[in-house]
């Protein structure tokens, strides 16, 4: 028997790292339910109601906080320092006036149902899994779209999180058994391929058209499939039949982005020649210390250690959900203020005024890594002077146009959306009609571009959208 040493690393989720992550992904209703879940569970942390003005009572209280920091705890020589703990703004911010109604004045708001994030998360508080696998299924879901649809790679997640793909991969999995089926595909082929799978067809020939030749079926004939599977025509025409009755976007019809009130999470103001971000705190609760704990803290020795052993598990819980707060907002303002100094012309002018801009251009911009970008776009809004935009609106990489100018990529797929919707169901258009009609526009781009946009679209092919 050899016997040796073995140098190996391992990647554990550091706890505040994972909530700091949950937040910056949750949009501001979502946040507001976890702040109210966490006073409810938190003896620690009180609203406050009105903030304080008087001078005196602001003085009074750091006095009584400056004692409580000076406190010793003789057991254990540790010092619990209350004012880490409390929800100030931090310096810097430029914090909303609150105003008196509510901003139930936001235009399209729709009624409240259960939508697919909290239908995924019903369905992962069922599986028995540990904390670590928790908090990855939650961040998971986080970055599902609307239309079901996973928008990060397991690479990027498992850079963002600091642990092992192999972790992340096998949550995934997972998820992707949930209802609707397909839901957490990486690509159309992917979701298709689980669509299949639920039903049992794994082994069938549709199965092996979709996971070999899904990218050919615009351009192939039944006939060609048929020659290209080495099967019987009418084997193919049954396999095409089946194809088409998987839906491309597992949540269409459930789940649409109406099912949440679109609330932003940032306004933008123009004060002069300039454009100020400030965080939507309407929503958001002001948090404090429970004053009721600080006589506890005071007496320091007299209480026993389970009571202070208790105090400071609960503290760090609140610290970490404070800081969790601020990082988030000072996140996110940083980010649009940012966006904001790029897409000048937007805010002079109106979304024809877009320019191409990609999160690479942010990222670099606040020293921040792309996914970090990809977390405050997701799923978060802003109120412009000309309404309320998703934040990842603003990025768009560009397409060149006979005239020199740039086109957005957002516009050019919009573009071919429209196209489709327009064409005749009995004889849908190819991806080299399209084309051809795009480069008559002035729209240059290669074939397999309009492919590559049709696809993340969630569109499918022509053969599979044509409706004798």
């Amino acid at each position: 028997m050899k016997l040796g040493l073995q140098l190996r690393l391992k990647q554990t989720l550091a706890p505040q790292l994972i909530q700091s992550l949950k937040m910056l992904q949750m949009p501001i209703l979502k946040l507001e339910q976890t702040i109210r879940h966490e006073l409810a569970t938190n003896p620690l942390l009180e609203e406050v109601e009105e903030v304080e003005q008087d001078q005196e009572k602001t003085d009074e209280a750091e006095a009584e906080l400056d004692v409580a920091e000076k406190e010793k705890d003789e057991d254990s020589g540790d010092s619990l320092e209350w004012e880490d703990y409390l929800f100030d703004d931090d310096e810097g911010y430029k914090v909303r006036e609150q105003r008196e109604e509510r901003p139930d004045h936001f235009e399209g708001l729709a009624g409240q149902r259960t939508n697919l994030y909290t239908h995924l998360t019903e369905q992962l508080s069922l599986l028995k899994l540990s904390d670590e696998e928790h908090l990855i299924g939650e961040y998971i879901i986080g970055n599902i779209s609307p239309d079901g649809y996973l928008t990060i790679s397991v690479p990027e997640m498992a850079a963002e999180l600091e642990i092992d793909a192999d972790k992340i991969e096998k949550v995934l999995k997972k998820i992707q058994r949930f209802d609707p089926t397909g839901v957490g595909a990486r690509d159309l082929r992917e979701s298709l391929l689980m669509q299949l799978t639920e039903k049992g067809l794994e082994n069938s020939l549709a199965y092996r058209i979709v996971e070999e030749h899904i990218h050919e079926l615009d351009r192939k004939s039944i006939l060609q499939i048929a020659k290209l599977m080495n099967v019987p025509v009418e084997k193919a025409q049954q396999a095409m039949t089946v194809i088409k009755g998987l839906s491309p976007t597992p949540a269409q019809g459930r789940f649409d982005s109406g099912a949440m009130p679109v609330i932003p999470d940032l306004m933008i103001e123009r004060y002069g020649d300039d454009y100020i971000v400030f965080h939507n705190d309407s929503y958001m609760p002001r948090l404090r210390i429970n004053s009721s704990y600080k006589e506890l803290i005071r007496r320091g020795s007299n209480s026993s250690k389970d009571t202070k052993d208790y105090i400071k598990q609960k503290l760090e819980q609140a610290r970490w959900l404070l800081n969790s707060i601020n990082q988030r907002r000072t996140t996110m303002i940083n980010v649009m203020q940012a966006i904001i100094e790029e897409q000048r012309e937007f805010f002079e002018n109106g979304p024809a005024f877009l320019k191409p801009m990609i999160m690479e251009q942010i990222a670099q911009k606040v020293s921040m890594n792309v996914a970090t970008i990809s977390r405050v776009s997701n799923g978060k809004y802003v109120q412009t002077p000309f309404g309320v935009y998703e934040i990842k609106y603003f990025f768009n990489s560009g397409i060149s146009m006979e005239d020199g100018e740039d086109m957005s990529k957002r516009s050019v797929k919009q573009r071919i959306a429209e196209i489709i919707k327009a064409e005749a169901l009995e004889k849908p258009l190819s991806d080299q009609e399209i084309y051809r009609i795009l480069n008559n526009e002035g729209i240059k781009l290669a074939r397999r571009t309009v492919t590559k946009y049709r696809e993340e679209l969630k569109i499918q092919p022509a053969r599979l959208r044509k409706r004798v």
